[in-house]
């Protein structure tokens, strides 16, 4: 892996949530009929921060609740060893509500096809949006995200990785190109 490239630092991070938590409640027109639920475990982090920042605007509680989507994957039978099960934790009923599933990075789609398939299978919420903190490009299925913290287009061979203070130690998002063997 080469050096890795800053592209988002401290405060743009928590200016792109915030930013993220006022275009979530100008959709939804407030927060009354939100949950937020976060694809474990980057996503989670990012649902609880969303949460908290919606919570501050609007002077409520957001639902939150977080979703372990490892048996739903596509790739599950590829994965060596038993899959290593984090836990869905989503304390109140789906149906009818307006979900807004969050993740760090979509890349190819697959990570939000499985989120949406294990949250069917919990009920029948009235719409599902997707926010997600980084949209690299490249998807393999047709998922687009309702709101976007920041568009960075990548090759193949780039990775991008958002770093966050809850596992990383600092907040920021990284660019790095693989290198060629």
């Amino acid at each position: 892996m080469t050096a890795a490239s800053r592209l988002v630092d401290s405060q743009g991070f928590q200016r792109t949530l915030r930013r993220l938590a006022h275009e979530i409640i100008e959709r939804n027109k407030g927060s009354e009929t939100i949950a937020l639920v976060g694809i474990r475990t980057r996503g989670e982090f990012l649902a609880r921060r969303l949460a908290a920042a919606i919570g501050e605007i609007e002077h409520r509680d957001v639902a939150l609740g977080f979703l372990d989507i490892t048996l739903y994957r596509d790739d599950l039978r590829e994965m060596q060893g038993a899959p290593l099960l984090k836990g869905t934790a989503i304390l109140f009923d789906v149906t009818g509500r307006d979900l807004v599933l969050v993740d760090d990075v979509l890349y190819t789609g697959r990570t939000v096809r499985a989120a949406l398939a294990a949250l069917i299978d919990l009920g029948r919420p009235s719409t599902i949006q997707l926010a997600v903190f980084v949209d690299r490009g490249h998807r393999e299925l047709p998922i687009k995200a309702d709101y976007v913290g920041k568009n960075i287009p990548t090759a193949h061979g780039e990775e991008v990785r958002v770093l966050m203070t809850e596992t990383d130690g600092e907040d920021a998002v990284l660019l790095a190109g693989r290198e060629e063997a």
